[in-house]
């Protein structure tokens, strides 16, 4: 009997972290349904044009919960074998919290830590107990390894996803499906900027290959690109 082709539903893919997982779940054989936020052509759009019909193109804002739930129900009846929540934002790395706008504030809260909860809501019910619930973090989302400072606004809101994850796996207790908030190191996107210190190939296929180690297992996870587990 022919192994079945698994489906993995990456949640912001227009560009950057988000098109290069795309990119690789196809590569792998895996089929795709990638999200953007708008009509406009983009880099996910390219990709489609070679990738045989195994992707497929949503539309969502996740900022707007509407859209949120019209996705949900246009899925309806899909499989995600992986369901990984990838859009988020960042602001100045030397903003402190004291000098932020509220509304600069909000907008990144949302985007990082609440928006990404309401989908991972929304559409957890997609995914079989084989599968995983993975959202992209960061190492700065460590509270432990806050040595340093900086990106005070953007360390909280993933540090408020981190937390957010760990509530949902509390609730979800004896769910056999592998949760994972996993950070992909520094990379060189629009986000990360052209002094980080990894490419987006150096990255994206090691994230992959973390969250394949782990399809099965059950319970939450704070993970590098690499493996290594990460201080809360």
């Amino acid at each position: 009997m022919t192994e079945a082709v698994r489906t993995a539903l990456i949640i912001g893919a227009s560009r950057g972290l988000g098109l290069a997982l795309c990119a690789e779940y196809l590569k792998r054989g895996w089929n795709v349904i990638g999200t953007v936020r708008g009509v406009a052509h983009t880099g996910l759009h390219d990709l489609q044009a070679g990738a045989c019909g195994r992707l497929e193109i949503e539309v969502v804002d996740i900022n707007e919960p509407n859209q949120v739930i019209a996705l949900r129900q246009r899925l309806d009846g899909t499989r995600a074998d992986v369901l990984f929540v990838n859009a988020g934002v960042s602001n100045g790395p030397k903003e402190v919290v004291a000098g932020v706008s509220t509304e600069e504030f909000n907008r990144v809260m949302m985007t990082n830590a609440l928006s990404p909860m309401r989908v991972v809501e929304a559409l957890q019910d997609l995914v079989p107990p084989t599968g995983t619930i993975a959202a992209m973090s960061s190492g700065l989302g460590s509270v432990a390894n806050n040595l340093a400072g900086g990106w005070e606004v953007y360390r909280a809101s993933k540090a408020a996803l981190n937390t957010l994850m760990r509530s949902f796996a509390a609730r979800h207790a004896g769910d056999p499906r592998s949760l994972v908030v996993i950070a992909p190191g520094w990379v060189r996107t629009d986000m990360g900027g052209p002094q980080a210190t990894l490419a987006i190939e150096d990255s994206i296929p090691r994230v992959v290959d973390v969250l394949e180690a782990h399809l099965g297992q059950p319970g939450l996870r704070y993970l590098d690109y690499q493996g290594n587990t990460l201080p809360w």
